[in-house]
């Protein structure tokens, strides 16, 4: 496997950076999956799709809003009316679901190579994330494993809570230095760790 380079560039510095007055209220990462595949069912088909998913992954889904789901390295959730993001820590995803989604059931496609993700941990990320997105991020509403697809100005990014401090966010890669930058400045307040 070659290691792939990160679009960050020099966008990415470590370290602590603004207000640690409270002290650290969020931690931003590049978790770096190796797997990230878009999954569409044809219309009428979203149950076959869903259980051919499941049977191939261990992700039980649900065809409804943003459902979600975590099974150890793999997570999954609705990005849309019978649109599912996957994501796997190792290589090979596409194809695992490539032989188990038929074509008249989906498609499947790797967007590996075009989507960055971007992880921001911490009792301070629900704030955070509130300041660029209008989406109620409490627990109530955005439950663990839920996500959703929804953009932030001009850059499309799909959010799903992994943890009860978590979020994973993916973004396309060409986008991912602007919206890293975006995301930094918003945590200045509440003091942030790039890891």
């Amino acid at each position: 496997m070659v290691e792939q380079l990160s679009p960050l560039g020099d966008a990415w510095r470590p370290g602590s950076h603004g207000n640690f007055s409270d002290g650290v209220g969020v931690v931003l990462s590049e978790p770096r999956p190796d797997s990230i595949v878009e999954v569409a069912c044809w219309p009428g088909r979203e149950a076959a799709s869903i259980a051919a998913i499941g049977a191939a992954t261990g992700l039980a889904l649900a065809d409804a809003p943003g459902s979600g789901a975590v099974a150890g390295r793999r997570s999954g959730f609705g990005i849309g009316p019978g649109k599912f993001l996957l994501v796997d820590q190792q290589e090979g995803l596409a194809r695992v679901l490539s032989d188990a989604i038929a074509i008249d059931v989906g498609t499947v496609t790797d967007l590996s190579h075009g989507r960055t993700a971007i992880r921001i941990a911490g009792p301070r990320a629900e704030w955070v994330l509130s300041k660029l997105f209008a989406i109620d991020f409490a627990p109530a509403a955005f439950p663990l494993t839920h996500g959703c697809a929804t953009a932030h100005h001009d850059i499309l990014a799909a959010i799903q809570r992994t943890g009860e401090n978590r979020f994973d966010l993916y973004v396309f890669r060409s986008f991912a230095r602007s919206f890293w930058k975006t995301l930094c400045h918003a945590a200045e307040d509440v003091g942030y760790e790039a890891r």
